[in-house]
């Protein structure tokens, strides 16, 4: 089994695809895609709590375009420190900042500037101030070394080409 791409992929030309795509995803929600969004998707396919989710902004629940639920996989406790690789419009985020409460903080991070712009306006609107959203990708995560107490993510992985260079950001990042 390959481990590395086998062909000439332009990594570079990948990621504005996947950028522009997603950037779309945050502005027309409602548009025309190859995947399934949104909040009704996500309660009736991916098992998550249709009320949790009447609880966040409209702004983040729309543009949800997941392809799991993380949060599920397991606990998130109050005070611990979340890390949310591909955040878009912040809906796992904002779910795992509720978990987390006053005490602890949810960090996301995405490279599409339209989808990091909506997770900090749906934290705004939801009042979550432990809520910060950074510009990064999976494969050089914005944080210091062992802060993070859990990660999730929901799809970007199966998007990023150097898998390797994003599972070793994920060790460094988490706590021992």
């Amino acid at each position: 089994m390959a481990i590395a791409c086998p062909t000439n992929l332009n990594t570079a030309t990948l990621r504005a695809e996947v950028s522009n795509m997603y950037a779309r995803v945050a502005t027309e929600p409602d548009g025309n895609f190859h995947f399934h969004r949104g909040p009704q998707y996500a309660a009736d396919y991916l098992g998550y709590d249709a009320a949790e989710l009447a609880i966040l902004p409209g702004e983040c629940t729309r543009s949800f375009a997941g392809i799991a639920n993380p949060i599920k996989i397991g606990p998130i406790h109050s005070g611990e420190t979340v890390l949310d690789i591909g955040c878009g419009a912040g809906m796992d985020l904002l779910l795992a900042a509720r978990r987390v409460g006053a005490q602890g903080r949810a960090i996301g991070v995405d490279m599409t500037n339209a989808m990091r712009q909506r997770a900090r306006t749906v934290a705004a609107l939801a009042g979550l101030s432990q809520v910060e959203v950074r510009e990064g990708d999976a494969t050089a995560l914005p944080v210091p070394t062992a802060s993070v107490d859990v990660i999730i993510s929901n799809g970007v992985l199966n998007l990023v080409p150097e898998k390797e260079k994003a599972f070793a950001e994920i060790v460094r990042v988490l706590r021992p």
